[in-house]
């Protein structure tokens, strides 16, 4: 198995080609201008498209960001733009996602005039070509996803190009998307390791083709893309669930596809906010949500709101091993010190030793208000120099494929033994053990469709828990609404927390009710003046697309329209 020098390997590769200078390599459109002539061989063609795995077009899968913007998600005594309807056309990460994104296009169409110019006549150059393509269907979909009709264009332009340029119908891009990925499955390889540097491949185009086809409910067209990636036999599920986001390699078996980091080569992604207090000082500022918490059944495949399992005092018992892998429970341990968010814990083992615990509000009042941590990806050594994490930024992996195939068949009505096999072989990996040992897992038994239909979207959200995928999820179903009508709830004061333990309510007075969307109502329990609201979440009715840059609008002479209402 390939170590953690394969990334550091490629993260070299890009920094090595930084040096010739990046500034004349790319259009940041829609307001920057194209320059010269470069790529004069194929090997500068190759270190051109390693700009490509560098973390700067990935804003949107790096440190949770779309997480950030769900409700699986909180932040000490803030919601964030999208569920506090404050995102407007001016946003920050509006702005630099379309500059970005539109960057790595115009790399991608740059590398394909310079093959075009030295010809297809080898395998290297049309695997190449394979890759560029590629990237350039990622980059659309994204743009098609958040925005609909999109400027498109698969060749250098200039200034004056691209502000006479309209906004091309997403019925006439997704075509081209999918032509893309098609090339790319038919002309890269099956594995593509150059000096022993991993590279997309084959399976990659199958798995993000997938993906785009799902958002735009192209059910066949997504089900025969991740069929192509299951009859490939190249993937499996990691043994581990909870290992697998501890494990930095490359081929590990489950990830298809995902973006190097290194802390040497300052591409990794700050984390003291997402770690306990009482190691990090400046930490326990974002954690996940009760909401999610709820989410999570019970070890007999049965709601928390059901299941005679649960308990809403001790809520980690009982759980399906994902939770507890997700999340940091109370008693355990993570960082060398044991977590104990109680008001009686008031001190706690760090590296052996008895330390003030600063996770309990009732010794700091910046301790998590949810008293919650993630657990998911979390190494010791976040602990070291800056708080760092150079974990690989998951793009999309084996088990994200199994349930969109699995979606993809119950949206087309096909409830067979292939669309119950993909559940339930990610079902039985949250309990190490086999699909078929339905005697060590709580199987899924086929139903209706709007059952099987249900029962994969709880299975998504748990499975894919903080891994960026969530958002989108909410925004496909129609679901973000719902999502936003569930307020961000959390402990009382220091005072609330010590009276709800003396009174035998810690840590949830009850059991919240779960709906058939699989949506916690802790209302209830915030009426009876036993929590706290920290603040709502709102929806904007003028979701699911967001607002273009307003400095696109603006230079555009027109050309380019906002959406509607933005």
């Amino acid at each position: 198995m390939k170590t953690i020098n394969i990334y550091k390997g490629a993260v070299i590769c890009v920094t090595m080609m930084l040096s010739v200078s990046c500034a004349d390599l790319d259009l940041q459109p829609l307001t920057e201008p194209s320059s010269g002539t470069w790529n004069s061989n194929l090997e500068e063609v190759r270190i051109s498209m390693n700009d490509l795995y560098r973390a700067y077009p990935y804003e949107l899968e790096t440190r949770w960001f779309t997480d950030g913007r769900t409700d699986d998600f909180c932040h000490r005594t803030k919601v964030y733009d999208v569920p506090s309807a404050s995102i407007s056309s001016t946003t920050g990460w509006i702005e630099s996602t379309w500059k970005n994104t539109y960057k790595a296009i115009s790399r991608c169409n740059r590398v394909l005039e310079s093959i075009d110019r030295l010809g297809y006549n080898s395998d290297d150059a049309r695997s190449l070509a394979g890759e560029a393509r590629l990237f350039r269907a990622y980059f659309y979909s994204r743009l098609i996803t958040l925005w609909g009709d999109v400027p498109y264009f698969t060749s250098a332009i200039t200034i004056e190009e691209a502000r006479e340029m309209g906004r091309t119908p997403v019925e006439k891009i997704l075509p081209e998307i999918y032509a893309d990925y098609d090339y790319a499955v038919q002309h890269l390889p099956e594995t593509n390791e150059v000096q022993g540097i991993w590279r997309v491949n084959r399976h990659v185009a199958s798995a993000l083709k997938c993906r785009i086809a799902l958002t735009m409910k192209d059910w066949e067209v997504a089900r025969n893309a991740a069929k192509a990636v299951i009859d490939s036999k190249r993937y499996a599920l990691y043994p581990d669930f909870g290992a697998l986001f501890r494990d930095k390699t490359m081929d590990n078996g489950e990830y298809i596809f995902c973006i190097a980091n290194s802390i040497e080569l300052n591409q990794a992604d700050k984390v003291n906010t997402f770690m306990l207090r009482t190691v990090v000082s400046s930490g326990a500022s974002a954690y996940p949500s009760w909401d999610l918490l709820a989410a999570f059944e019970c070890t007999d495949g049965l709601p928390i709101d059901e299941s005679p399992l649960f308990d809403p005092h001790n809520p980690y018992l009982n759980r399906d091993p994902r939770c507890n892998e997700t999340f940091v429970a109370p008693g355990s341990e993570i960082y060398g010190c044991v977590y104990n968010p109680s008001p009686t814990a008031a001190t706690v083992l760090l590296d052996g030793k008895p330390v003030k615990n600063k996770d309990t509000k009732a010794n700091d009042q910046y301790a998590a208000t949810t008293g919650t941590c993630l657990r998911k990806g979390a190494q010791n050594s976040w602990r070291e120099g800056e708080n760092e994490s150079d974990n690989p930024t998951i793009i999309i992996r084996y088990a994200d494929v199994l349930l969109m195939f699995a979606e993809a068949k119950v949206e087309l009505g096909e409830l067979d033994n292939s669309m119950l096999n993909a559940i339930n072989e990610v079902r039985a990996r949250a309990y190490s053990t086999t699909r078929d040992n339905i005697a060590g897992y709580p199987a899924l038994k086929m139903a209706d469709q709007n059952t099987m239909r249900l029962a994969i979207r709880r299975e998504r959200r748990v499975e894919l828990a903080w891994e960026g995928r969530r958002f989108f999820d909410l925004l496909r179903w129609g679901w973000y609404e719902k999502a936003c009508s569930h307020d961000y709830y959390a402990f009382p004061t220091k005072q609330g927390m010590i009276d709800m333990e003396k009174r035998g309510e810690y840590y949830w007075p009850s059991t919240p009710d779960i709906d058939e969307c699989g949506f916690a109502d802790f209302k209830p329990m915030f009426n009876a003046g036993k929590i706290v609201r920290i603040l709502p979440r709102k929806y904007d009715d003028r979701l699911p697309l967001f607002p273009l840059p307003e400095i696109e609008v603006s230079i555009s002479k027109g050309k380019i329209k906002q959406n509607p209402r933005w």
